[in-house]
């Protein structure tokens, strides 16, 4: 090192541009005098223009690492507000001859508060919030948006109550109930998307719900009698062993039929007599359900 004919300092052409102690040029440290260390000194004079490269380095990538998500959540945030617009001007309509008013603000509140994005594949999450079915793999789907509110308001779960669900599928049918405040037991025959959902609710915080891997025909006799049970696979009957898992004055609800004919959103009341009494919803359409029976 040498100081030219200005006093300023002359450096070496790799110290200049490659500044050999990273830490001290990036943060640019206080140090004691120069006369007691004259040579970290001259590293740290040399390394300013090298320190302030790797601070505007560090914006770029805290805005791409930080504020991008932030920013992509609050667009998934007003996606989600949007289709639950749609859902509620619906299911107004919807919901009338079964004595319903439609979409609880309850209801809304859970399902706002659920990232409907995380409970599909990457390829679909541009299409996370618009009001309609969307393929998971396997074979199976997420039910559209209105239909889980329907399902959800017809089982008029409260908070603290048992439910049995047919179908963990992705696990967002799981999710919106947990958010009711009910204990949720889910069953899934695929034993991936099982894993699958199970992996994700506990990383989205949803660990009260329980995800059991089986044929969910024959329900979860060790957890029964349940409040409520929703069924999200159809079959060409009421399976008789939920019949018996469901509590006096419970209701369940699912879709029933054949998937190459109509089938029908079926709801089950159970009376405190045991008496059993069905209603007819409207036309859906479902994956079959699958198992053994």
């Amino acid at each position: 090192m040498e100081n030219n004919q200005e006093g300023r300092l002359k450096t070496d052409p790799f110290i200049r541009h490659h500044c050999p102690n990273f830490l001290l040029c990036l943060f640019q440290p206080s140090l004691p005098e120069a006369k007691y260390r004259p040579y970290l000194k001259q590293q740290r004079r040399a390394g300013m223009q090298c320190g302030r490269g790797f601070q505007q380095l560090l914006v770029v990538l805290l805005w791409c690492g930080v504020l991008f998500p932030v920013a992509a959540e609050d667009v998934y945030r007003q996606q989600r507000e949007v289709m639950l617009d749609e859902v509620e001007r619906e299911l107004r309509v919807l919901a009338v001859p079964f004595g319903l008013e439609g979409l609880s603000p309850r209801l809304r509140v859970a399902m706002a508060d659920v990232p409907r994005h995380e409970f599909v594949p990457p390829q679909q999450r541009a299409n996370a919030y618009q009001n309609r079915p969307l393929s998971i793999g396997y074979g199976q789907t997420i039910s559209q948006p209105l239909i889980v509110a329907l399902m959800t308001e017809l089982l008029q779960v409260s908070a603290g109550d048992r439910v049995f669900e047919l179908g963990t599928g992705s696990g967002y049918q799981a999710a919106v109930l947990d958010r009711l405040g009910v204990d949720v037991y889910s069953m899934e025959i695929v034993e991936e998307l099982a894993d699958q959902a199970k992996q994700r609710l506990q990383q989205l915080g949803f660990d009260r719900i329980r995800v059991h891997l089986g044929d969910g025909y024959h329900g979860l006799p060790q957890a029964a009698p349940f409040d409520a049970i929703i069924v999200t696979a159809a079959g060409s009957h009421v399976p008789p062993p939920l019949v018996r898992q469901l509590k006096r004055g419970g209701r369940m609800v699912l879709p029933v039929g054949n998937r190459y004919h109509v089938q029908q959103l079926v709801l089950v009341i159970k009376g405190l007599d045991g008496s059993l009494t069905t209603q007819e919803i409207l036309p859906v359409s479902f994956v079959p359900l699958t198992g053994s029976h």
